[in-house]
């Protein structure tokens, strides 16, 4: 797996699923110095993890950007693929909010190659910024056929500050189901233009039912 530092006194980003189940976890850097690391606080629907650094400080570290990319932007995917080291690839923003069937989460695609070991890595822009966290791929074989997503920085900086602070990660609830509403319904409902969408049924004593 990969991650990045996002402070200097050693808290780091990494995926959910590269610490989940384990029994200790180790960091090494690029200069090859291994390091015991520590769960702060793991988010499994959004698949991240917050880690921290024991016996080390001053660690260089790159910040979360609150901006939001461009298609079409240059991207670099850097992290540790197939157990090789520090590696980096490069590609664009193919997409932004791109919902997969995922919850909480609308990935960022790039075609910047992704390989098994690159999850947590970050997802720098072309100003040194992160992005985003390479998540997961879509593969018929397994490989990077150069479809990959990242998890938007803005809801990894939300969440990992959260887990520093210790607390819950809070999210807005609705409790409604919400369905198409389709040019027929619109026909149906006497409307000239298809617009909005249905609120098909609520959760019993949710938000939206009261």
């Amino acid at each position: 797996g990969s991650g990045f530092f996002i402070s200097a006194d050693g808290y780091a980003v990494t995926n959910n699923h590269v610490v989940d189940g384990a029994d200790k976890v180790e960091v090494t850097t690029d200069d090859g110095k291994t390091y015991s690391a520590k769960v702060i606080g793991t988010d499994q629907r959004t698949d991240l993890a917050l880690i921290k650094v024991e016996g080390g400080s001053n660690f260089q570290f790159a910040k979360l950007s609150d901006g939001k990319p461009r298609i079409g932007d240059w991207v670099l995917a850097v992290g540790n693929p197939f157990g090789l080291g520090g590696t980096v690839t490069a590609g664009i923003v193919s997409a932004y909010g791109r919902d997969i069937g995922e919850t909480f989460v609308d990935y960022i695609q790039i075609d910047a190659p992704i390989n098994r070991g690159n999850s947590g890595g970050p997802t720098f822009d072309i100003y040194g910024r992160v992005i985003g966290v390479n998540t997961m791929i879509f593969s018929p074989s397994g490989g990077s056929v150069g479809i990959g997503f990242a998890i938007p920085a803005a809801l990894a900086d939300s969440v990992t500050k959260q887990l520093i602070s210790g607390g819950k990660i809070q999210r807005g609830y609705i409790g409604a189901t919400i369905q198409n509403f389709t040019s027929d319904m619109a026909e149906a409902q006497g409307l000239g233009s298809q617009k909005g969408a249905i609120v098909s049924d609520t959760v019993p004593g949710g938000p939206s039912a009261r």
